[in-house]
């Protein structure tokens, strides 16, 4: 398999699960578990509705990075790699069956 089908192949798994939360995890840090939980799900649907991915922010053309606003204040989401068992990095994350996703969301202050 070609790294360009495995780029589109990770793309669109990255795709999928931050629009629809499906085959992965959501964690956030503690400003944005701080937010009242309608804020917390305002938040999390301007990351689903991204999609301003261009070559500063994806160089690697994943959609596995972004930054949105929100209320006034900046935030990063970025999705990584692990094993299904969560303890290592996937070998492969073009594999559903060896990847789980983890999409971390936090105040970019808190990079």
């Amino acid at each position: 398999m070609t790294q360009k089908i495995k780029q589109n192949m990770i793309r669109n798994l990255n795709d999928r699960f931050r629009t629809t939360g499906i085959d992965g995890k959501v964690v956030c840090t503690q400003g944005v578990s701080a937010l009242g939980m309608p804020s917390k799900l305002r938040l999390y649907k301007r990351v689903r509705e991204f999609n301003d991915f261009n070559e500063e922010n994806d160089p690697y053309g994943e959609h596995d990075f972004g930054k949105v606003q929100f209320e006034g204040t900046d935030y990063f989401w970025k999705i990584d790699y692990y094993d299904t068992n969560m303890k290592y990095g996937s070998e492969d994350p073009s594999d559903p069956q060896l990847t789980t996703r983890v999409l971390t969301l936090m105040r970019a202050d808190e990079y």
